[in-house]
């Protein structure tokens, strides 16, 4: 066992792809904090949820809850738009507002029940070729190469993100958690010191303020170990492979293709970690997290 650090930053994300909100504290329950992605944007057009992969005009809006999640509920919560717009998701206003921003019909939507599989259900790619619309997703150069998307087979819900657009019940894209180092962003600036790796533009759950031991990168090399923070415990699925998103402009973070490019040739395409939770509880930024 080795301590590797403490919580610096919670962080949860009231609207799949838009800016989050930063917390001192939660339950963390089975699908991880209460209330993350607990509504998301349905392209009308495409027939399917998305996010800022293919309408990055979210990662532009901000959303905060206007009462604090607990359990399977999911309170309203507002949105802030880039020009300084305030609206609440279920507002008649709010879909035509976001459907003007991302000049698309949109809808927004609260968590749905699992059974409502065709609600979930991807459509066809933008693309027939698929080898293009993974190039777009991940947004890779043709002189790059693509992720190993093998390592997403080791994930439960495998089957299910093959046929929809995140497992059952939830608008993950893949697990309920999101850890990220600063060893890892201290890195990438040593790395690429023109860039602003901000911690915004990788939207962890979780924040690690690393011991010095810990080392930039180190974290894709503990899949399948467990963090015990307090009493939670936290399963360490896979490294977190980077797709077009930390590139994008946001509020005061303008776009950036070299964030990408750095982490494609330096990082082997990976930076955080996706995670489960293995024993549910209460964490709170200070606290420390023990390698086990």
């Amino acid at each position: 066992m080795e301590t590797i650090g403490t919580i610096q930053e919670i962080w949860r994300y009231p609207v799949k792809s838009m800016a989050g909100e930063l917390i001192d504290s939660c339950s963390l329950g089975t699908l991880g904090i209460p209330g993350d992605r607990g509504w998301a944007v349905r392209d009308e057009k495409a027939g399917e949820i998305r996010g800022a992969k293919k309408l990055p005009q979210l990662m532009r809006c901000q959303a905060i809850y206007l009462a604090e999640p607990a359990g399977d509920s999911v309170p309203p919560t507002e949105i802030t738009f880039p020009d300084g717009s305030k609206v609440r998701a279920g507002d008649q206003q709010a879909e035509a507002r976001l459907s003007e921003l991302l000049g698309r019909p949109v809808t927004l939507w609260p968590l749905q029940p699992k059974d409502r599989r065709d609600f979930y259900r991807r459509s066809a790619p933008d693309n027939p070729d698929m080898m293009v619309e993974l190039r777009e997703i991940f947004g890779r150069r043709d002189d790059e190469p693509l992720p190993d998307l093998a390592m997403f087979a080791q994930n439960p819900h495998s089957q299910e993100i093959l046929e929809f657009t995140s497992p059952l019940g939830t608008f993950f894209d893949v697990f309920p958690l999101h850890l990220l180092t600063t060893a890892s962003l201290a890195e990438l600036t040593r790395i690429n010191p023109a860039a602003n790796f901000d911690v915004r533009r990788f939207r962890p759950n979780f924040l690690i303020k690393s011991n010095d031991s810990v080392r930039g990168f180190d974290e894709t090399t503990w899949a399948g170990r467990t963090l015990r923070i307090g009493e939670v415990r936290i399963k360490i699925e896979m490294p977190t492979v980077r797709c077009v998103m930390p590139t994008l402009d946001q509020k005061t973070l303008p776009k950036d293709p070299s964030v990408l490019r750095t982490i494609v040739k330096h990082a082997d395409q990976n930076v955080g970690l996706y995670a489960t939770v293995a024993h549910p509880g209460r964490i709170s930024t200070g606290a420390e997290i023990v390698l086990e």
